[in-house]
């Protein structure tokens, strides 16, 4: 049960991206991978995709796998659909998603389903634009019942054309426990590349000494 609890709240404590809900254009693609580590080595190498199936439908892939201290190899799969809801007009949007996936401890495969809404908009600052969004989402543990709730806080802010920084909160819940990790990062966009560099760090909340570096590489097609 350690192994478990451990499992769930490392793995929905840290996210690579949060997309909010905005959608794909049918055919297009966004992805990002990302590495992670400690200083005591306890990484993750995480795969984060997006393509739009139709302009009201986006598909979801979020593939990750985690090293950890005590517990046995681990990871997760999961594939979801977003949808928005709501006045299109709106400043705000609202979107929602529903998918299924499993995770694995060892040799022990934990299938899930996972639901989300996710609410976001533009912000500005003075002359300079950004976005805000948050997530709120359940992983339903179809194995154990071990249901774990999660809620996650985006802000960005566009310093030039191609720099831009990001501060992350993100909260965990699972039985009676919890756990919160904050996750400020620069989004680095060159001209003349398709490619998007991101710098950060991600800080558990009263576990200050195994805060992680993470490089992630993001691209749209």
């Amino acid at each position: 049960m350690f192994y478990r609890l451990t499992f769930f709240l490392f793995i929905l404590s840290a996210q690579l991206v949060n997309a909010g809900p905005w959608l794909r254009e049918k055919g297009s693609a966004f992805t990002a991978v990302s590495f992670s580590s400690t200083y005591y080595l306890e990484t993750s190498n995480q795969t984060y995709l997006e393509y739009g199936l139709t302009d009201s439908t986006t598909l979801v892939a979020d593939v990750s796998f985690v090293r950890l201290h005590y517990v046995p190899s681990s990871g997760y799969a999961t594939f979801s659909l977003r949808r928005s809801f709501g006045p299109e007009e709106g400043k705000s949007k609202w979107a929602y998603e529903l998918g299924f996936g499993a995770g694995w401890i060892g040799s022990e495969t934990l299938p899930h389903i996972r639901t989300a809404l996710s609410w976001g908009k533009g912000i500005k600052w003075g002359e300079k634009s950004g976005w805000s969004t948050v997530e709120a989402a359940i992983l339903w543990d179809l194995t154990h019942e071990l249901h774990v709730g999660k809620i996650d806080t985006t802000i960005g802010l566009n310093f030039t054309d191609t720099t831009a920084g990001m501060l992350q909160l993100y909260t965990a819940f699972v039985e009676n426990q919890s756990v919160a990790t904050i996750a400020p990062s620069i989004v680095l966009s060159p001209k003349n590349s398709k490619f998007r560099f991101q710098v950060g760090t991600e800080s558990e909340i009263g576990n200050w000494g195994n805060t992680a570096l993470k490089l992630a590489l993001w691209r749209e097609f």
